[in-house]
């Protein structure tokens, strides 16, 4: 179990938090079982080894990472999904579904929404991250390139390259990080001779480990972030099974990390480690154009030609937001929001690769009631927190209706939803979330949403929905304590306090 966090020992030992993006627990096993993955192997065997630990809901890269830095879901830290609609704003928030669909967007809105506002506006000022915890407790703090990252000290946009003077016209204002942040060669905390092709797919990993080399070999940091996002990019190109051989190159950059120190047996008698996956992948062979199905009911588009006053041949009335494997739709309209949530929802019910259409009842003083869960083939079922059913990790519930509809039953004293873990949580705090839309969709495996781009990963892989089949990932941990009454079923929001408590927090 490791010493206390308390101890002399754990006071010694510095925390490397690693992310290696959509890990599958099956992929990780299989690359260790073919000898391809040395340095997770040990760590597996030497630490504790969850092969079940649950994604956010939609299980996309941005709600995760918001997630795992804050642990907590969006109905606390409000970034909702991969692309949304910013009511106050009344616009559309893309952070990256593709290159595509972030030309519809305008790239310029794309990145500044991504690298500035997703930390500065769009995560909630509430939860602090666990760098400004352990910046506020004097406790020395690194990042790599994630996008999450948001801090207490101040970092400027780099200008010292013709790469980073062509970014710079984009990425003009500073940021508030980590003590020391290296984010895809626009910041940098100092000059390690690392490069990332501002962050190029295929060469962000490299970057990253080179940075972690520098960073140890200098003895810069107490808690490291150590961001490791290609092996999601190779799967969405390749496919799930792809994983063997990006499983096998984040391994060589965590052996490059240890070495710095001496090798993996001196590395990890003066470091703990936390390796992570955000959520996983499933294939894909088909996709949902959400924005041709809903069409009649006035889908807001991305932009608006110069000198029109609309360009839908529909008065928009409906914000249609694809996350991959996930979606959200919002009324435009405050006055018909019911109205139109009960459109969206029958006409979704009917889509075929839609698997679950969920949505908040409220009261009439607009309090929330009870959410909603249904599926076309299996009925409704609605619950809400505070009743009698306990789930897997002990949180009670008030359930009604049909069972199936989460394929769930009541077993081991709990209500257990094997095909959508963590189910009625994750649901909850994704439609509480204020920055959500008023009807969210999960996609049956196989199936994902097109992008605003017109592009999905059919012949690769995708995540985004509640199913277990890309919202489990691989969890490992050694060197540190653990909780005294861990949890039953680990989520990625137990990570951050599990960390935090490594430094006496």
């Amino acid at each position: 179990m490791g010493p206390s966090p308390t101890s002399p020992a754990s006071a010694k030992k510095k925390l490397v938090l690693c992310v290696i993006d959509a890990m599958a627990p099956e992929m990780l096993e299989r690359t260790i079982a073919a000898g391809a993955a040395p340095v997770l192997e040990r760590l597996v065997a030497d630490g504790l080894y969850v092969p079940d630990c649950v994604a956010a809901f939609p299980s996309v890269t941005p709600v995760c990472a918001a997630s795992i830095v804050t642990g907590t879901g969006q109905d606390e830290h409000l970034i909702p999904a991969m692309n949304w609609y910013h009511r106050d704003e009344g616009r559309y928030v893309e952070y990256g579904s593709s290159f595509r669909a972030a030309q519809r967007f305008g790239i310029a809105r794309q990145l500044t929404d991504t690298v500035y506002n997703m930390n500065r506006a769009h995560l909630s000022e509430r939860t602090p991250t666990v760098f400004e915890s352990l910046d506020d407790a004097s406790v020395r703090t690194a990042g790599t390139t994630y996008l999450m990252y948001r801090g207490r000290h101040r970092h400027e946009p780099q200008r010292d390259t013709a790469l980073t003077r062509v970014a710079s016209t984009l990425m003009r204002h500073p940021v508030m990080g980590p003590r020391e942040l290296f984010y895809a060669d626009i910041f940098a905390s100092r000059r390690t001779g690392c490069r990332s092709g501002l962050g190029m797919p295929g060469v962000r990993d490299r970057h990253s480990g080179c940075v972690s080399e520098y960073l140890v070999e200098h003895d810069l940091f107490d808690f490291l972030l150590l961001s490791l996002p290609d092996n999601d990019w190779y799967s969405h190109k390749k496919g799930p099974e792809a994983q063997l051989s990006s499983i096998a190159q984040a391994d060589l950059q965590l052996a490059r990390v240890a070495n710095a120190a001496g090798g993996l047996d001196a590395f990890l008698e003066s470091h703990a480690m936390i390796v992570m996956a955000d959520h996983s992948q499933a294939p894909i062979t088909a996709t949902i154009a959400l924005q041709d199905e809903l069409a009649e009911l006035g889908v807001l588009g991305p932009t608006r030609p110069r000198g029109s006053a609309r360009a839908e041949s529909v008065e928009p009335r409906i914000a249609v937001c694809p996350s991959q494997r996930a979606a959200m739709v919002y009324a435009l309209h405050p006055a018909e929001r019911d109205a139109m949530r009960a459109s969206v929802v029958a006409m979704s019910m009917a889509i075929e690769g839609v698997d679950l259409v969920m949505w908040l009842e409220r009261d009439a003083d607009e309090r929330p009631r009870e959410a909603v869960v249904a599926s076309p083939s299996h009925g409704e079922l609605r619950f809400s927190p505070g009743g009698r059913v306990p789930d897997p990790r002990g949180r009670r519930w008030n359930v009604e209706g049909s069972l199936n509809a989460l394929g769930a039953s009541v077993g081991d004293g709990a209500l257990q939803t094997p095909d959508y873990p963590d189910a009625l949580a994750r649901v909850w705090s994704a439609l509480l979330c204020p920055t959500s839309g008023e009807v969210l969709l999960s996609a049956e495996p196989g199936y994902e949403f097109l992008d605003w781009g017109r592009q999905a990963h059919v012949g690769g892989g995708s995540h985004g929905s509640l199913h277990a089949c890309d919202s489990l990932g691989a969890l490992v941990m050694t060197g540190l304590q653990l909780p005294e009454s861990p949890p039953a079923q680990w989520a990625i929001r137990d990570v951050a306090p599990v960390a935090l408590a490594h430094f006496g927090l």
